[in-house]
């Protein structure tokens, strides 16, 4: 038996037996994480099992059509109340947030996650980061309980790994990936409906403040880095939000020449975010791992306080540069 096979029966063989659950992701989540929370949660309740959505802030305003989300609740109770927690897609502790210490004292804690970069925590662990998307685990985990998958869950199964997969166009996509899809269909999700309300989504101001990142563009490299950013003042200037830069690094990424694409975005309060993205076989993660960070080959990035958007390039370029020299990425 395989090391992820024995870690997932491990998992069904302890949350068979549990009634009260705490279901969490990291901070900011995105499609697959929060996909991954509420699927998870869902499924859970179809066994009978009391179960609490915690999530630090409210959620992005692109996802919020997701079954489930109106049970997602900042305010945590006592750890004591609970006799379980699984965290999903949170490659570090550290990105459950400001509740990570309360957090930790609920057991069995069971950790769910793809990510290559995956910093070891809680007492149960299956990460594979051969698997797509967080989503694609959630559901063998369903399979192996033997659950019953609504067509809620479903839903945000199929929009977890449409998110991590970019559309099943990266390289995270296996065949494995497409049968998962394919019983999520058959379970009653149609792709088009799940196409159009996470892609088919923008406001006037996230149009408006994706022509101004696009103004950012820089090339590099002979076209083989593109770097985009992103400040406050755009988003003071357009009237957009945080969460409205959701897949703008997708575009300098598209260009035929280009290997890595970043996007730099200033935040408040003295943080800087950078996302980076790759084809092929350049792998950020790794680069960002230098930085503190983390992510999958393709799909990485880190944050840094105390910084600037020009601090961040002059100490990111260079060594982005050399990798590239060296084929090491």
């Amino acid at each position: 038996m395989k090391k992820s096979d024995e870690s997932l029966g491990r998992i069904v063989a302890e949350l068979k037996g549990k009634k009260n659950v705490l279901v969490a992701t990291h901070v900011f989540p995105d499609g697959d994480a929060l996909g991954s929370q509420l699927a998870m949660g869902n499924i859970l309740e179809g066994m009978g099992k009391k179960v609490f959505y915690y999530s630090e802030e409210r959620i992005s305003h692109l996802y919020d059509y997701m079954p489930g989300c109106e049970k997602l609740e900042s305010r945590l109770p006592k750890p004591a109340v609970f006799d379980a927690i699984i965290s999903l897609d949170c490659g570090d502790c550290f990105r459950l947030g400001e509740a990570l210490e309360d957090l930790r004292e609920i057991h069995p804690f069971v950790v769910i996650d793809h990510h290559s970069g995956h910093k070891e925590f809680g007492d149960l662990r299956w990460i594979d980061p051969n698997r797509s998307s967080t989503g694609e685990m959630v559901y063998e985990l369903a399979v192996a309980l033997g659950a019953d998958i609504s067509y809620e869950a479903a839903f945000c199964l199929f929009t977890a790994i449409v998110a991590d997969t970019g559309s099943f166009k990266y390289d995270c996509t296996t065949a494995s990936t497409f049968r998962v899809a394919g019983e999520l269909v058959d379970l009653g999700v149609k792709p088009y409906d799940v196409a159009r309300k996470l892609f088919d989504n923008y406001t006037t101001g996230r149009l408006r403040l994706l022509e101004a990142v696009l103004g950012t563009l820089e090339m590099h490299a002979d076209g083989q880095i593109a770097i985009i950013t992103v400040t406050q003042e755009m988003f003071a200037r357009t009237g957009a939000k945080r969460d409205d830069t959701e897949d703008f690094i997708n575009y300098p990424r598209a260009l035929n020449t280009v290997k890595v694409a970043i996007f730099i975005k200033e935040g408040i309060d003295g943080w800087i975010g950078v996302s980076m993205r790759a084809k092929g076989e350049c792998d950020v993660a790794q680069l960002a791992m230098t930085f503190g960070g983390g992510g999958h080959r393709n799909a990485a990035g880190y944050r840094l306080q105390g910084s600037t958007i020009a601090a961040v390039r002059t100490a990111l370029l260079p060594e982005l540069l050399r990798r590239l020299a060296a084929k090491g990425l």
